[in-house]
């Protein structure tokens, strides 16, 4: 992925996961953006405190370490948006919730569709877990960083039959 717009005022710094290459975008105060990538990015890492409470936090995680962020975390979205971005935050950790349910929560009966677009278009996977989001029939669908990403997360949370 490119640069985030504005990205002048960002600094960034990447590590290597079970999911390939997390990339971290922060603006000195939050982090903004976190990318999933196949490759490592080419450019020089910046360092700040919020990228680096980023970065101990996300390999906590994926050391089995922590179950909760607490980084802060920002990035643009519309008011539906950032509401299921909130409700998304209180999804426990090892535990899923169906977009309908999600739906039902931000006040908007049968969007199901409405959250799964707000879902992929989360600045910050992962921080705010969208992959623990799933069909009402319990299938592992949609996830902007793929399919395959979603299910290695949910297992790494302990969900090792995350359904196909």
């Amino acid at each position: 992925m490119s640069e985030p717009a504005g990205a002048q005022a960002l600094s960034a710094a990447w590590i290597t996961t079970p999911v390939g290459v997390a990339r971290a975008w922060s603006d000195g105060s939050a982090i903004v953006r976190l990318d999933l990538l196949d490759d490592p990015p080419s450019g020089r890492e910046a360092s700040c405190p919020v990228l680096t409470w980023a970065m101990r936090e996300l390999r906590e995680y994926f050391a089995g370490e922590r179950r909760d962020f607490t980084v802060p975390t920002g990035g643009e979205g519309t008011p539906f948006a950032r509401r299921v971005w909130d409700v998304l935050r209180t999804i426990p950790y090892g535990t899923t919730m169906s977009y309908g349910a999600v739906a039902a929560r931000v006040g908007v009966r049968g969007g199901a569709r409405a959250v799964g677009a707000a879902n992929g278009r989360n600045p910050v996977p992962i921080l705010v877990p969208c992959h623990r989001v799933i069909g009402a029939d319990g299938s592992v669908a949609g996830y902007s960083g793929g399919v395959w990403r979603k299910r290695v997360l949910l297992r790494l949370e302990g969900m090792e039959s995350a359904p196909g």
